[in-house]
């Protein structure tokens, strides 16, 4: 019986990390999101070149990410440069890992970064860059949270 108790308990422990793990990769892809497409719409709406488009993507997705973060410990009283520390040390692991993947996907579907923003072919490669990027990071965000790192530290901020 205690070695069912003791895989049970173990269980419900890797349960645990997992689901923190995906939910701290959701949240994380959800910031990247928001600017990864306002950088990709912006950029091609004005007509950049694909290096123009994806650094800005970049910026904006980690902006993004970052404010996402940092809103949850401003609200819980901490300052705008603490917020910010916490933030960058943080996601940046899982945000890099995301805006790699990501622009990579959208750079190897072909005609993906070319295409108009009202096809199917951007939205539908841009849906799965970010899907994929998401699961690249999941197992990053799982190793640095079960060491107390990553996202974790911004959760014993909340």
């Amino acid at each position: 019986m205690k070695n069912y108790l003791h895989y049970n308990h173990e269980s419900l422990k890797e349960q645990s990390l997992n689901s923190v793990a995906l939910i701290a990769t959701v949240h994380c892809l959800s910031g990247c999101a928001i600017g990864e497409v306002a950088g990709i719409v912006i950029g091609t709406a004005l007509g950049w070149n694909n290096v123009e488009t994806i650094a800005l993507a970049i910026v904006l997705a980690l902006l993004s990410g970052y404010l996402l973060t940092m809103l949850p410990i401003l609200r819980s009283g901490y300052g705008f440069e603490a917020a910010a520390r916490i933030a960058v040390i943080s996601d940046t692991a899982s945000i890099t890992i995301m805006e790699i993947i990501d622009n990579l996907m959208m750079l190897m579907i072909p005609g993906a970064m070319n295409a108009p923003l009202d096809s199917l072919l951007f939205w539908s490669s841009l849906a799965i860059a970010l899907v994929i990027a998401g699961a690249a990071a999941f197992p990053v965000n799982r190793w640095l949270i079960a060491r107390g790192r990553g996202h974790a530290l911004a959760h014993t901020y909340h």
